[in-house]
């Protein structure tokens, strides 16, 4: 006890692991101000010449030995999501049933290009899925492959701006039944930032869920993202335009001939390191 208050009272930054992995040390060294290296801009800078790039992987055919069906519908998540980043500045790259390998150097390949003239990016990932991972044509990749190759260590001219990924992928086989309501309807970059920093993740579902998709108009989650963003995207931010999809596709229900299938709800889920608002409007 008297450890713990001698730490306390000198005002170290601990961790709250056990102890650092190859490392006598029982606490990190002493950390510095909170605000010394952050700017207290509000909101991210989206006036560079070019809003930036938006990678969309549109995968519908899979190879028959992994079991994955025909994903029906995904052409109209993918034209839907195409036109909307055109809307909003984004030069689109639209890529159709990429394996694995085709994914990764597709994502390497953008990571090393020149940012310093973009806003922002943005990857939209249309796919089976499970927890922590996206199908590619042949089988499964994991996401944080992916995404960790545009941290700020390994793409620098990204680094302080918005790295957004939205993702259409089951997360696991979990059903939601729903439940009965009675409620009604910069140009002075600071020097240091963690690496994990601005990055946004919106998932379709939940973790551990399935996630919708209609085989004739698309997905519940694209679709309600791309008409919340043609609503929204010159006057609200960038997660209040979110909690707005979540609330719209929270109004959905599954149709299926199967009983275990029908009737069923879906919530998107929202993971985000972004430490600024996103405004798409300068």
């Amino acid at each position: 006890m008297a450890d713990l208050k001698a730490g306390l009272q000198s005002g170290e930054d601990v961790t709250d692991a056990k102890s650092f992995i190859g490392s006598e040390q029982k606490n990190p060294p002493a950390g510095k101000s909170m605000d010394s290296e952050i700017l207290p801009d509000d909101r991210y800078k989206m006036d560079y010449p070019e809003m930036g790039i938006c990678v969309i992987v549109n995968n519908k055919n899979f190879h028959q030995d992994t079991g994955m069906a025909f994903r029906a519908g995904t052409d109209a998540d993918a034209a839907l999501i195409r036109e909307t980043f055109i809307t909003l500045g984004y030069k689109v790259k639209l890529n159709n049933d990429l394996k694995c390998e085709q994914i990764l150097s597709l994502l390497k390949n953008v990571a090393k290009e020149d940012h310093s003239k973009r806003s922002s990016f943005a990857c939209v990932l249309l796919s089976h899925g499970d927890e922590g991972v996206i199908f590619g044509t042949d089988g499964p990749l994991e996401l944080k492959i992916l995404t960790g190759l545009f941290k700020g260590q390994r793409c620098k001219t990204l680094v302080g701006k918005p790295k957004l990924f939205f993702i259409q992928a089951c997360r696991g086989t979990d059903l939601d039944p729903g439940i009965e309501t009675d409620s009604g309807p910069e140009e002075g970059m600071c020097q240091r930032i963690p690496i994990e920093a601005d990055f946004l993740y919106a998932y379709s579902t939940a973790p551990g869920y399935y996630s919708w998709r209609n085989s004739a108009v698309g997905s519940w989650f694209i679709q309600s993202l791309c008409t919340m963003l043609k609503q929204h995207a010159k006057n609200l931010e960038l997660m209040q335009i979110l909690t707005r999809v979540n609330r719209k596709v929270a109004e959905f229900s599954s149709c299926s001939n199967r009983t275990e299938f029908d009737s069923k709800k879906q919530i998107p889920c929202i993971v985000s390191m972004l430490t600024k608002d996103v405004y798409f409007s300068h």
